[in-house]
This record gives structure tokens, sequence and C-alpha cells, in this order.
């Protein structure tokens, strides 16, 4: 039996876009909005809204984006979890389009 290399080319999310909402948690110290937005402006990227909620000293912020670059999810995701103060991070995304496979 033998296999196609073609088929074995990795897919693309290229030219696509997704809706995504991060839900961080973590401390509320002060220096927390700017390092997180960070991951979005280094890229270009500006949220269509910002969320921040603070009870005892943990803070709770929502960033959502309408229409983000499928291909760069991953990406503000992995800086978003490296950020200093940072807890956790939960992503939900819905990708509009469709998946094609890479040139």
């Amino acid at each position: 039996m033998s296999f196609d290399s073609a088929s074995l080319k990795p897919w693309a999310l290229v030219g696509l876009h997704a809706a995504v909402r991060f839900t961080v948690t973590g401390d509320a110290s002060p220096g927390l909005l700017p390092r997180l937005l960070m991951a979005f402006a280094k890229r270009d990227l500006v949220p269509d809204t910002l969320e921040f909620r603070r009870t005892d000293g943990a803070a709770r912020i929502e960033i959502h984006m309408a229409a983000m670059p499928a291909e760069m999810v991953h990406l503000v995701e992995g800086n978003l979890r490296q950020v200093v103060g940072v807890a956790q991070v939960a992503r939900t995304q819905e990708i509009t389009g469709c998946v094609r496979r890479a040139a």
C-alpha cells in the first residue's frame, strides 16, 4: 500500500477570521491591563470589547474580537499566558470561512 505525499500536506487557516473571546484571570495589579493589551498591539490588532472586573485582589478580564485573523489566535493566546500575573486563560472561538490545504 502506498501513500500519496500530497495527501499529507498540512491544512491552513490563512485568510480566515475568527470571532474570539479570551477570558483571563489573574492578580489585580496596575500593570496587568497594559501587559495583556500588548499581545494585541504588537500584531496591530485592536480588541472590540474589553471588560475588567476586580474582586478581592483577583481580576477577571474578557477581551473580545469579532474578526481576528485565525492564524494569530494561538499566538495571542500564548502571549496572554506568558503575562506576569496571569493565572488562567480560556478561549472560545468560531472560525468563519472554510479550511483549505496549504500550498
